[in-house]
């Protein structure tokens, strides 16, 4: 979701360090980056952990932070260029469309609602519900499931590593897609998309 069918992660910066500076954190670069594969929980304890706050529990700076991103991407332009099409066309291909997200449930309606891609999925999966986040496999098996098909006959799209190995570790196709990013490493992927205005 993030990264593929909006250009998210800034925001996500963004929240961190609004969030958990007012708290007192120091919210670094260095550490920041080691933060971006991470869910919104780890990465709360990940910044508690260095930094112990008394002001707020740790449940209320992780909703602070979701909070603040879910109001990002409602309020900014985001949206991934020709993704509502992509799926469109998918979609007229009669192939089930699923969604895995290491974001929070409460973010899913707020993406689907600014893409107006929610009639356009078969089944939406948060990582909230699973026991560990991607790169564990969990919250694709999860999907695939609820679309009745085997991890196998499944093509997922990914725009980081950490997603892609999950993928790669539910044993589905993988599908990098770059976003502009020069750096990522494709070699968990199977195959690769730069734009989504002439990928099918």
């Amino acid at each position: 979701m993030d990264g593929v069918l909006v250009d998210s992660e800034k925001f996500w910066k963004r929240a961190e360090y609004v969030v958990f500076t007012a708290l007192g954190v120091d919210v670094t670069d260095e550490w920041s980056s080691y933060t971006q594969s991470m869910t919104t929980e780890e990465v709360t304890r990940f910044w508690y952990e260095k930094f112990p706050w008394k002001e707020i529990t740790f449940e209320e700076a992780e909703q602070r932070v979701v909070e603040e991103v879910s109001r990002l991407i409602s309020s900014e332009d985001c949206i991934i260029s020709g993704i509502k099409v992509f799926i469109e066309e998918l979609r007229s291909k009669d192939l089930k469309i699923g969604l895995a997200t290491n974001a929070p449930e409460k973010l899913i309606p707020v993406v689907l609602k600014v893409t107006d891609t929610a009639h356009l999925f078969d089944a939406v999966s948060s990582v909230e519900f699973e026991a560990k986040g991607k790169p564990h496999p969990a919250v694709y098996l999860t999907t695939a499931r609820k679309l009745n098909v085997e991890p196998g006959e499944c093509l997922a799209i990914e725009d980081s590593v950490s997603g892609m190995q999950a993928a790669r570790n539910a044993g589905m196709t993988v599908v990098a897609f770059t976003n502009g990013n020069e750096n990522l490493t494709f070699e968990t992927a199977h195959f690769v998309i730069t734009d989504f205005r002439n990928s099918l």
